[in-house]
């Protein structure tokens, strides 16, 4: 079936049954209830978890280049190491235990090279120390994806200098970038590709409305063409408030007085369609907040508190483990952590916002594991953009592409995929440097977006002919191209 087809369906069923349930009547309920519980067709479960690192993530101390020329290479166009003045790490015994040695042998581009992990700083313990996310790759559970960036189509560093080719509209911008990552178009873009692969499963799901989650606020990533993204908050659904008994005024008549003001069936188009939206908020609030009751509030796992990116995950994880209650197959995350706009203080602020994410993740891959759905979520970390390998002073400026983590039991992990970044240790100073590097050591993407994407929607159940749809800029890649190979 194609998606046009589904989106279609899915829009008329659910606008039929909200409306009918903006009515309120017993019999409309359930008439709505029959045709959500109708779509479930689907047999297994997977779920994709956006990690979002905003502000642009410096992927030259998160991905350290490890063998004798590279590390020569990116210690030179940093600045010198860290110890005198620059931003590079150096190579001593803590940069050793986080070395990533991959399972297979490597395509001819990583021919000689090796790469490390960052170390951190632990706060319970003032030492450098190894990533977290080490063990999750030495597991095969974690791969490297190098050098992926926006793009609208393969793009040389000789087209990118003669803008003979369509490039991302207003590259380096935090906004536009985000958006572009998240939807490909610029900010302003009402749909993003994880919303548009809910369009095509959203009537598969018990419950549609629990298709798109994100636990971070408003995201584009997760709007469909006819998905609508739910919100939730670290400790749940939310909910409205002062329709909670005696919660108006301390009355329970103020509180069902107001339910009854705001459901009540109006006669203006505009009208009735808050009723649905309100409607909708209150059954779904009701819905999540049962099912979330009938699974465990904490896991064995360690829990820091203080890390906000593991408390959006822990409601993820909370949520996939009540999918039997929510009747959900195919689920779509969002979470977010910011921070990462580091024009100063690379040195002193970003180790500690990757032990942040570090533990996030080795949090969420435990529970998963916990819940035995490991090999059914696959999550990935995104950014605006990586940041510039060579510094300003104490920090680096906005760049292009970057090294990101693909996490889960289905991925081929303890491997690299993509192209690692060729730079020239002298040249890559200047606009005429390395053969990836379009200056100051922005990296032009050798891995766009969208094939990421593409990979990851192919895992997720969209087929070839729908593609186009999640992604309209797709057609610009190869069929070859279009999966990067790195799940089993």
């Amino acid at each position: 079936m194609t998606s046009t087809i589904l989106a279609r369906r899915e829009f008329l069923k659910r606008s039929s049954a909200l409306s009918v349930a903006g009515s309120a009547t017993p019999w409309a309920v359930s008439l709505a209830a029959m045709g959500e519980a109708a779509a479930q067709t689907a047999t297994d479960y997977k779920a994709l978890v956006c990690v979002f690192l905003l502000g642009g993530n410096d992927y030259g101390n998160t991905v350290i280049p490890y063998d004798v020329a590279s590390h020569d290479a990116y210690t030179a166009i940093r600045g010198g190491l860290a110890a005198n003045g620059g931003l590079a790490i150096a190579k001593d015994a803590a940069l050793a235990s986080n070395l990533l040695t991959p399972t297979t042998a490597l395509a001819a581009d990583f021919a000689g090279m090796q790469f490390a992990l960052s170390p951190y700083v632990n706060a319970a313990a003032p030492a450098i120390t190894k990533n977290p996310l080490v063990d999750i790759y030495d597991a095969g559970r974690l791969g490297v994806l190098f050098n992926t960036g926006t793009l609208r189509q393969t793009t040389t560093k000789a087209q990118y200098l003669a803008k003979s080719v369509p490039l991302p509209p207003k590259l380096f911008s935090h906004n536009d970038q985000q958006s572009f990552w998240q939807s490909s178009k610029p900010e302003g873009a009402i749909s993003g590709w994880g919303g548009r692969i809910g369009d095509l499963f959203a009537s598969g799901n018990g419950q549609s409305t629990f298709t798109c989650i994100s636990i971070s606020g408003n995201a584009v990533y997760l709007s469909g063409q006819s998905a609508v993204q739910y919100q939730m908050s670290t400790s749940g659904s939310v909910a409205i408030t002062s329709l909670k008994t005696n919660s108006l005024f301390g009355s329970s008549a103020a509180s069902a007085a107001l339910r009854s003001i705001i459901t009540a069936p109006p006669s203006q188009a505009l009208g009735s369609e808050y009723v649905t939206v309100t409607n909708r908020s209150i059954r779904a609030n009701d819905e999540m907040t049962t099912a979330l009751s009938a699974v465990p509030v904490n896991y064995v796992a360690p829990f820091d508190v203080s890390n906000s990116l593991m408390s959006q995950l822990k409601m993820v994880a909370r949520t996939i483990n009540a999918r039997s209650n929510l009747g959900t197959k195919r689920q779509v995350f969002f979470v977010s952590i910011g921070g990462f706009d580091n024009h100063d203080t690379v040195l002193t602020a970003h180790p500690g916002l990757m032990q942040k994410v570090s533990d996030a993740l080795k949090y969420f891959d435990s529970v998963l594991g916990e819940i035995g759905v490991q090999n059914e979520v696959t999550t990935f970390t995104a950014s605006d953009f990586g940041r510039t390998l060579t510094g300003n002073g104490n920090g680096s400026d906005h760049g292009w592409g970057s090294h990101h983590f693909l996490m889960g039991g289905a991925v081929k992990g303890k491997n690299f995929y993509g192209k690692p970044p060729l730079l020239d240790a002298v040249a890559s100073k200047s606009s005429a440097g390395g053969l990836n590097d379009v200056g100051q050591g922005r990296l032009l993407p050798s891995t766009s977006v969208d094939q990421l994407a593409a990979t990851l929607a192919t895992w997720f159940g969209v087929s070839g002919t729908d593609l186009s749809t999640v992604l309209p800029q797709i057609s610009n890649w190869n069929v070859a191209d279009r999966n990067l190979g790195f799940f089993r």
